[in-house]
């Protein structure tokens, strides 16, 4: 009976309960046998209960147990798309390339959903993108056949049933690909069936090429690239395209490129400014630099599509040569020009220490209104060279900022000042921040004081 109450808990989310029940007794490797089967770790894994995963491996569970069917729990999360008790899973040594019955791995089932968070996160830790599932097929073939579907349509086609009624719904998933669900139910009510999807496909066949070694040719990445611009929730597919042109480094596809910012289409222009701005570009080099420099330069001027010229501005600060200042100034102070994170970034990578125009503006972007534009200038100015008493007391004045990324950043940069003021900060981050990334910046700028 516990055995039963712990799987349930498990697939609900209700860690206060699995806890209750473990430590009464209940043994977290003992499948259920009531109407629900199963392991408690498989069912936290296939509706992403990572917090509930944690518990039960905390207390025992075995990460690569495996339910009817030889599935374990990894195999559970990346069939679903669940990216965080992934991670959890293998943190904990779950098997990363182990194969359930029917030949599934991994990898192949989250190239099959689409999962491109998994897909990232299983290749990060060594994945094997040799591996075929059991109709022969590797997480390659399974992408590649599934760009350009009709996503809706072929999870319609997997349920259809005679006079059902069905339902398409929409949204992201947690690694920005759209999510497709196709909900059906029969026309009495007393039966429901439910089908899911994520249009990552495209992105992850790109993966997997970059993985394999697989070339692509220039046309067919681009036009995945601009097929998806509007589809996923931050440009994901279009930014992995451009990193993965990006590393090519040779002089053919830097022209293709080249071109593609003087189409007489917009989003090619776009697209073509994205990806030339990372041509090549590594920590220690910057070999197209000379090249690109003037195009972006020439584009500042004649560029006159709001959302081209903002990516214009945004590849001339990842160039990070001073030469590009004028044309940063002159965009970002333009009549009706609307400000954005991606003003404070530039500015702030093409700026020399000694310029006081440029401080000025970076100084008065540490007090707009915008939550993202004050963090990205206040970690701009945190990182200039220069050392006065006007940078100081701008950052300074961000320590009771409403935003504690801010604040940890104006930590940041006064405490590579040596001004004692950043303790405040340092104390206010620690106290109220769960964000890992702020709390790493003030506890090294502890270390500083």
């Amino acid at each position: 009976m516990h055995e039963e109450q712990l799987y349930r808990a498990a697939l609900n989310g209700e860690s206060q309960t699995v806890s209750e029940l473990i430590a009464a007794g209940t043994d977290p490797n003992q499948p259920s046998e009531g109407e629900d089967e199963g392991l408690p770790l498989c069912a936290a894994a296939a509706w992403d209960r990572a917090e509930v995963a944690t518990t039960l491996l905390a207390a025992g569970a075995e990460v690569n147990a495996r339910e009817s069917g030889g599935w374990t729990a990894l195999l559970w999360a990346a069939a679903n798309g669940h990216a965080d008790t992934a991670r959890v899973l293998i943190e904990a040594g779950a098997a990363i390339d182990d194969a359930n019955d029917d030949g599934d791995t991994p990898l192949t089932l989250a190239a099959r959903r689409g999962a491109l968070g998994v897909v990232r996160l299983l290749l990060e830790h060594g994945a094997s993108a040799q591996k075929y599932d059991g109709d022969g097929d590797t997480a390659l073939d399974i992408a590649i056949d599934w760009v350009g579907v009709h996503l809706e349509s072929a999870l319609l086609d997997q349920i259809a049933q005679d006079d059902w009624e069905y339902v398409v719904g929409r949204q992201f998933a947690k690694d920005g690909t759209e999510l497709v669900t196709v909900a059906g139910r029969s026309a009495d009510g007393s039966e429901t069936e439910q089908v899911q999807a994520q249009r990552g496909h495209a992105a992850i066949a790109t993966l997997l090429e970059d993985a394999t070694g697989a070339y692509t040719p220039f046309e067919q990445l681009v036009a995945r690239a601009l097929a998806h611009r509007d589809t996923d929730e931050d440009a994901e597919t279009w930014w992995i395209v451009a990193d993965t042109l990006g590393k090519r480094a040779d002089d053919e596809t830097y022209e293709a490129l080249a071109k593609l910012c003087v189409s007489e289409d917009a989003r090619e222009r776009e697209f073509g400014v994205d990806a030339i701005a990372q041509f090549g570009v590594t920590e220690d080099d910057k070999p197209y630099l000379d090249r690109t420099l003037p195009l972006l330069r020439k584009m500042a001027t004649t560029e006159g599509n709001p959302q081209v010229l903002r990516s214009v501005l945004a590849a001339l600060g990842h160039q990070g040569d001073p030469r590009a200042l004028p044309d940063v100034l002159d965009i970002i102070q333009r009549p009706g020009h609307k400000r954005t994170m991606t003003d404070a970034i530039a500015l702030a990578d093409v700026l020399p220490p000694d310029h006081a125009e440029g401080l000025a503006l970076l100084i008065s972007m540490t007090e707009d209104t915008d939550d993202e534009v004050r963090d990205w200038a206040t970690s701009g100015l945190a990182s200039v060279a220069a050392d006065t008493p006007e940078i100081r007391q701008a950052l300074a004045a961000r320590l009771d900022d409403a935003d504690l990324r801010t604040v940890a950043e104006a930590t940041r940069g006064l405490a590579e000042r040596g001004d004692a003021r950043a303790a405040h900060g340092v104390k206010r981050v620690l106290a109220d921040s769960d964000d890992d990334y702020a709390r790493e910046l003030v506890t090294e700028a502890s270390a500083k004081l």
